[in-house]
């Protein structure tokens, strides 16, 4: 029996062997390629940080913006996550002084365009939603409508990775 698609368990058995067949037949890297052939392009926190934003200013102008948005590098190994969302609070004074920032995984700095969305869409939507119910997917999908087939594709890509295959997209894939 082979390996458990760790990434793909809560996905229908077919899907899993579909997803299967694509990795045992060498097929997934060319297909995620065809998909999706240029990296996003978004190589420093500031940049990150202003795609971010404008996310947010598209699709929840009534959220409080930003503090903060970068790459980080400890993310994936340490927390088993994509991406991060935090709400600290502090006391300045007699003030009550709240910093939201999003943390997205270093690996992503140069994957496609649409994952670096899909994680965006999902921390911005934990800001209104704090649980993974059916109004924190709605609200992903209003932002991103085809945020379930990204997640499904990203969600390919880590297999990828996990089985020791190299990146697919690099920052000297960019167009000149």
């Amino acid at each position: 029996m082979s390996a458990p698609l760790k990434y793909l368990s809560a996905y229908s058995p077919e899907l899993q062997q579909q997803a299967r067949g694509l990795l045992d037949g060498g097929r997934l890297a060319p297909w995620l390629l065809a998909r999706h052939p240029q990296p996003h392009g978004k190589r420093n926190d500031s940049a990150l940080y202003a795609h971010v934003e404008g996310l947010r200013q598209t699709h929840m102008r009534q959220t409080p913006r930003l503090d903060r948005v970068c790459f980080d590098s400890k993310l994936h190994v340490v927390q088993h996550a994509l991406g991060l969302h935090t709400r600290v609070s502090r006391v300045q004074g007699n003030k009550l002084k709240a910093a939201r920032e999003i943390r997205i995984g270093s690996v992503f700095r140069d994957a496609p365009l649409a994952f670096l969305d899909m994680i965006a869409v999902h921390e911005l939507a934990h800001l209104r939603e704090r649980e993974h119910d059916k109004a924190f997917y709605r609200l992903c999908q209003h932002m991103l409508p085809d945020y379930h087939q990204l997640e499904l594709e990203l969600r390919l890509y880590l297999i990828h990775l996990e089985r020791g295959r190299e990146r697919l997209w690099a920052a000297s894939d960019l167009p000149a």
